[in-house]
């Protein structure tokens, strides 16, 4: 990296040709202080670089990176697909700015058939797949699943309940009164009838629907000879809740078992990916993505970025629709291939069914970045008007907005919501539980001390310069002159003395829409009633309010099934379960004999040493 010192652009490319050879790898482009302008993968470095170098023959994109390249890194691989990985892998923790950027990119969930129970249970489950029994997914959304589920529940009658409560029951719960489960807990179904019911769940989630719905039926006819008209009429609302299961699942293509649809709109430098989700022959929702693009990257660039990312945590399809074709599509297969450890297709279609598929997803992308666009140009608005309400410089890209919550100063936390130019950045949110061991119970101003503190003494070792955009340009505070005063001396105290920052107090009345705006050294002022940036600032509040109360409650449940056990090493929820039950109570087992201790089912000598130790250090 150091031949280039000093050269900028075309001439600093230029420098590093004589150390490079015709390897596979990976390329980074650096500006004059270090951070990473870009990122690409090569199958020859030494040529992918001599392009870079040459004057001429580039997009007004990519010249401009080459203008503000002032040195580069290199990272050699054994074949282009590793590159390709490699890539994709140093993008997501990068987050070059010439780069496509995959946004909000989370895991789906799935429906699980649990495989380790007599009577296995159906639920919805997201993250790594580690528990045993079948999954089948991924859908679009938690709504979609919840939806399959109630409605699978109704059809098969599968219980959702776990293992610890399933064991306890000593009679049905409302579950079974409902005709939402047949309550195998207390044996009112049969091991062998329940795995039947099992097995025709899992048929359906397979899209194998036809033998069950016409054993249904017969079993129908069957009970209605029988006289058997109430058995009959429940078999009925079976069908009609399977039916009507099949029907939400929305377009359900006869020819494709198994795909992703992802189709690509972009207009006026912003970009919409739609994927719809097809498995089992059936629809199980679809999810809208806005990437970056790279400041001007093409069609081709944006998708085959995305896919890169988009399922660097997330297991492929069998087949990938596309509405673009991208550069290297081979290359993709290969790599997607790897990950899924089984043959993946990428396939632009231009005819029929799957045609008709992107032709869909594509309108839902166009539609979806139209609504997008619109939201923003007001979002834009809103953000001018608070700078001019507020006597800002410029219209604020960073909002960080502060609330405390607890109950008499127990299991208090601090929340920070974000919002800029495209709404609320919830992947931005951040909680703070509060440590303070010298605060007063509900002393908010110290609170709010650590929680700042907390924040700035990050910002300051991790972004310094303020070049990664982590720095807000404005913060809202919950409270009037008081509050504002001891934030002001918080940040002078850390040496932050140029952050705006307002303060949001109630009126007189303590009524929305009549609140004062304090700021430092200002005489307090409100805006009009009908207002657009009161409103936008009343949203900001109460957002912070959610989602501070939300951390507060999710704190205090927590809480609630706490025990000193937890602190132990080798202690998990099982062996947990087993020592309350022997002992009755934490308490209990603090005061048990090492004796008693190691009479507990699970619990070996070394562990009921240890657990023994834990409560009697010293003793």
């Amino acid at each position: 990296m150091s031949d280039a010192d000093g050269l900028r652009g075309h001439a600093c490319i230029h420098s590093y040709l004589r150390t490079l050879d015709g390897s596979p790898g990976v390329y980074r482009m650096l500006d004059e202080r270090q951070a990473v302008l870009y990122v690409g993968k090569a199958r020859n470095l030494k040529k992918r670089v001599a392009n870079y170098a040459k004057p001429g023959g580039h997009s007004p994109r990519i010249a401009r990176m080459i203008s503000e390249t002032a040195s580069m890194m290199f990272l050699t691989t054994k074949t282009e697909t590793e590159a390709l990985l490699l890539e994709q892998n140093l993008i997501k923790q990068l987050k070059p700015r010439y780069n496509v950027l995959l946004r909000d990119d989370k895991s789906f969930p799935n429906i699980l058939v649990t495989g380790d129970h007599a009577y296995p249970m159906i639920r919805k489950h997201r993250g790594a797949k580690k528990d045993k029994g079948s999954y089948y997914g991924p859908f679009a959304s938690a709504g979609a699943v919840n939806r399959t589920l109630n409605q699978l529940q109704k059809v098969f009658l599968l219980r959702n309940c776990t293992d610890a409560t399933f064991d306890a029951r000593t009679r049905p719960c409302l579950l079974y009164q409902i005709k939402r489960c047949s309550a195998p807990c207390v044996e009112y179904v049969s091991e062998a009838d329940y795995a039947a019911s099992v097995r025709d769940a899992e048929e359906f989630l397979q899209g194998r629907t036809t033998r069950v719905q016409a054993d249904l039926a017969r079993e129908m006819e069957t009970a209605a000879e029988a006289m058997e008209f109430e058995r009959a009429a429940a078999l009925r609302d079976r069908i009609r809740a399977l039916t009507h299961v099949q029907g939400s699942q929305g377009i359900n293509p006869a020819g494709v078992t198994e795909a992703d649809v992802i189709a690509l709109h972009m207009e006026g430098g912003q970009a919409c990916v739609q994927v719809f989700f097809i498995r089992a022959n059936q629809n199980w929702g679809n999810h809208d993505y806005y990437p970056k693009t790279g400041s001007g990257a093409d069609a081709a660039e944006v998708l085959e970025g995305f896919i890169g990312q988009f399922y660097e945590n997330k297991e492929a399809p069998r087949l990938l629709l596309l509405s673009d074709d991208i550069e290297e599509r081979a290359l993709m297969e290969d790599a997607l291939s790897e990950r899924a450890g089984r043959r993946v297709q990428i396939f632009v279609p231009q005819r029929g069914e799957k045609k008709d598929l992107v032709a869909g997803a594509l309108r839902n992308a166009r539609e979806s970045l139209a609504r997008k666009m619109s939201e923003s140009a007001t979002q834009t608005k809103l953000l001018a008007g608070l700078a001019d309400a507020f006597d800002l410089d410029a219209p604020p890209e960073r909002i960080e907005v502060y609330d405390n919550s607890h109950i008499q100063g127990t299991n208090a936390v601090g929340g920070m919501i974000v919002a800029g130019p495209e709404g609320f950045l919830k992947s931005q949110y951040r909680k703070f539980n509060i440590r303070g061991d010298d605060l007063t119970p509900g002393d908010d101003f110290g609170m709010m001390k650590e929680v700042l503190t907390r924040r700035f003494k990050r910002l300051l070792k991790e972004d310094p310069e303020r070049e990664k955009g982590m720095w807000p340009d404005l913060l809202l505070i919950d409270g009037g002159a008081g509050q504002v005063s001891a934030v002001q001396e918080i940040m002078t105290e850390m040496g932050v003395e140029d952050l705006a920052m307002v303060g949001v107090a109630k009126g007189i009345d303590r009524d929305a829409g009549k609140e004062e705006f304090h700021r430092p050294g200002e005489r307090p002022f409100a805006l009009k009633h009908n207002d657009p940036v009161l409103y936008f600032v009343q949203r900001l509040r109460d957002e912070a309010h959610r989602f501070a109360i939300g951390t507060h409650r999710a704190k205090r449940a927590k809480a609630v099934g706490a025990t000193p056990l937890d602190e132990i090493a080798g202690v998990g929820a099982t062996r947990k379960r087993a020592l309350l039950a022997h002992f009755g109570s934490a308490k209990a087992v603090s005061r048990a004999s090492l004796e008693d201790l190691k009479a507990v089912d699970g619990i070996s000598a070394g562990l009921a040493e240890k657990i023994y130790g834990f409560f009697h250090e010293g003793g």
